[in-house]
């Protein structure tokens, strides 16, 4: 699979030729990988923060784009994306603590961001714990939403953040090729089985 361009231009720090040997991201995309997700979040915010299953699988998860994070196969990260009207919404940002600190987070976060990108959004939207903010402000570029107070939810304060999307020279458009936006999610440009039961159509072989 072909390493994103763009996504990687919204972190602060470039990506080591060595992370993208060790680390792989991709959409969830089978009920295989959304249970390797859920594990992932399971482990990270109820084991480790006391949330409660209720809070946490919060019923938007069947309508969210999910991304995995492996580390030599093994799944050890993951986070949340919801679109809306003009942004999408960076969500459940999760690294298992013996992968905290390194750089497998920055692949992560590459790969995602290469997606909404692809999708046309230049604007996300994320709620990062407060104590978090330092942390964030130097792994990708955002800023603080101004006139923004506060809140709390899950016993944790939280700020409001905007995520700056390059813009993506191949973005999808309303005009795409119709095969292309069939396809799995995030392989717009790889064929896809869809493809391939084309050759069906009728007229196929008179063409051929």
């Amino acid at each position: 699979m072909a390493r994103p361009e763009i996504g990687p231009q919204a972190l602060c720090r470039p990506i080591p030729e060595d992370a993208w040997q060790r680390y792989a991201a991709r959409p969830v995309r089978t009920l295989e990988d959304f249970l390797m997700m859920a594990s992932v979040r399971a482990a990270v915010f109820m084991a480790e923060q006391a949330c409660p299953y209720e809070e946490e699988f919060d019923g938007n998860d069947l309508c969210a784009t999910h991304f995995l994070l492996f580390d030599r196969g093994r799944p050890v990260g993951t986070l949340r994306i919801r679109w809306f009207a003009g942004f999408a919404k960076l969500e459940r940002i999760a690294v298992l603590p013996g992968e905290r600190g390194r750089l497998g987070l920055r692949v992560l976060l590459a790969e995602a961001f290469e997606l909404v990108a692809r999708k046309g959004y230049r604007r996300m939207i994320g709620q990062i714990q407060a104590r978090l903010w330092p942390v964030w402000s130097r792994t990708f570029k955002c800023r603080l939403l101004p006139g923004r107070a506060p809140f709390w939810f899950s016993d944790y304060e939280y700020r409001e953040i905007e995520i700056f999307v390059p813009e993506h020279p191949d973005a999808l458009t309303f005009e795409a090729d119709p095969y292309q936006i069939i396809r799995p999610e995030g392989v717009w440009d790889v064929p896809g089985v869809l493809d391939a039961s084309a050759e069906r159509a009728p007229g196929h072989e008179e063409a051929a």
